[in-house]
């Protein structure tokens, strides 16, 4: 069997094999604790601005098709590197392999939508009610876009935004989590080398890292018209003040507490599946994590011995190893507020199943049978943690998947088409993604990636998404001889 080298090293070397090396100085990789690459920090935020407001300036009148040419090139770079930029992931987030590489590939998949994208920046005409008169509306690109991303999804959400705004006509400052600078620094790499062979304004997407002092440098420049974010409440909170502060936009991507009903009708072989991807994928570490489990009292006794089960046979260990279906959490700060959260839970008259410390950051995934649900269970919690709740009638169940204070994803396991259909209404899951007979987990870049309440209420990735880069123009025109005022006023000289 081949020895794994040290994460570290194997960093070290993918970054140097991709011409962008850096020394192994940096923050331990939560697999094995050698150190990782050191990216430095950005020299100056304000020197950063001004350059990407140059580069906006020149890269608006650029057409939209041939933006997204640029686009496109970029999609086919990242595809020539996707194993290794997927390594990459791994290796300094700790989720397993094939969600590395899986992350890779959706930042290639949100290319390819942004490249049909950037024929379909489509306006519309209205009707006038004055005689002689076109109406219009248009969309003008908006202006530097600042991009905060978070560790757990170190490069996709970054090319949400990105490969959007640069179609939109936008330039783009990327600040990465301080947990996850590395794949950052080895995705911008790339993109710089194929901005440059197009012949793209200079940075026109820069590397902003640095620590809290940057992002809040970023939030506050009126330089900068939107500020999309993606981390947790708190952090959103701050983003939304600062940047209102000067009338700016945000778009927000923060706290999940994913809910999912498990009806008595349900399929439960497929439930097994939905709920142990949706509960450890990423070993619990996504803002779509299932968080609560609320399950029908005639399905609670078969379905609970049959998770525990499938919980204890989850594969733990070095994420690289393709049999590894739960790596490290992010770093031993989050497995002790993991632990924390089961303390509590146990004062609170819950029953734990699982969730024992392995090593530094590796945890077993945890099920905890809770007699209600209590502020512990409202609130989210990053770790796999899953909290099980029962119910008798279909609207106790609405009503506990709508009682916390995110809304970002949710699904029901049901056979019955009533139930469904209800939980697709107004009255029924109040998240912005909501899911039959699937998990919580795994969402499409075609739609609209966001959520409601404290989630912040920002959308992504696909439908209209695009138009929160863009401003919207109204445009009148009088191709006549005469002046006529809308709603009859009338004004003679």
């Amino acid at each position: 069997m081949t020895q794994i080298p040290p994460a570290g090293t194997e960093a070290a070397d993918i970054l140097a094999a991709l011409g962008c090396p850096l020394p192994a100085t940096g923050r331990p990789s939560p697999i094995d604790g050698s150190a990782l690459p050191a990216v430095p920090d950005c020299d100056s935020v304000d020197a950063a601005i001004a350059r990407s407001v140059s580069a906006f300036e020149a890269w608006r009148s650029v057409p939209g098709p041939v933006r997204g040419q640029l686009v496109r090139l970029f999609g086919e770079a990242l595809r020539e590197h996707r194993e290794a930029l997927g390594r990459l992931v791994t290796i300094e987030t700790g989720k397993p392999l094939s969600e590395g590489v899986g992350e890779v590939q959706e930042m290639i998949d949100i290319c390819e939508f942004a490249v049909g994208l950037s024929r379909q920046l489509y306006g519309l005409t209205i009707a006038s009610e004055r005689p002689s008169h076109h109406m219009r509306e248009m969309w003008h690109p908006l202006g530097p876009v600042a991009v905060i991303s978070a560790f757990n999804f170190p490069v996709a959400v970054w090319a949400w935004n990105a490969c959007l705004a640069l179609v939109c006509g936008d330039s783009v400052l990327w600040k990465p989590s301080e947990k996850t600078p590395v794949t950052a620094w080895a995705v911008q790499s790339v993109f710089d080398k194929v901005a440059k062979d197009f012949g793209a304004p200079e940075a026109l997407s820069q590397l902003v890292s640095g620590g809290r002092e940057a992002g809040e440098a970023l939030a506050a420049d009126h330089r900068i018209p939107l500020v999309s974010a993606t981390g947790s409440v708190p952090m959103g909170r701050a983003v939304a003040t600062t940047v209102a502060a000067r009338l700016g936009r945000s778009l927000l991507e923060l706290g999940g507490n994913a809910a999912t009903i498990v009806a008595s009708s349900a399929d439960l072989e497929l439930a097994l599946r939905a709920i142990a991807f949706g509960a450890a994928g990423t070993t619990g570490q996504r803002c779509t994590t299932m968080r609560r489990l609320i399950v029908h009292n005639s399905v609670y006794d078969t379905l609970l011995p049959r998770l525990k089960k499938a919980f204890g046979s989850l594969r733990i260990g070095d994420p690289r190893d393709p049999a590894t279906l739960i790596g490290p959490m992010i770093d031993a700060q989050a497995v002790t507020a993991m632990g924390a959260a089961l303390d509590r839970a146990r004062a609170e008259g819950g029953t734990v199943t699982g969730g024992e410390a392995q090593g530094d950051c590796y945890v077993a995934p945890a099920l905890v049978e809770m007699p209600a649900q209590s502020d512990l269970v409202r609130e989210e919690t990053f770790a796999p943690i899953l909290y099980v709740l029962r119910y008798s009638e279909f609207d106790e169940a609405i009503a506990m998947q709508r009682d916390v204070p995110q809304g970002l994803s949710s699904s029901i396991l049901t056979n019955d088409l009533r139930e469904a259909e209800a939980f697709l209404s107004a009255t029924g899951s109040d998240c912005g993604i909501a899911n039959i007979n699937m998990g919580t987990s795994g969402a499409e870049i075609g739609g609209a990636f966001g959520g409601e309440k404290e989630t912040g209420g920002g959308r992504e990735s696909g439908s209209d998404s695009w138009k929160v880069y863009m401003r919207r123009q109204t445009q009148n025109v009088n191709y006549g001889r005469t002046l006529p005022l809308a709603q009859g006023v009338e004004f003679d000289l």
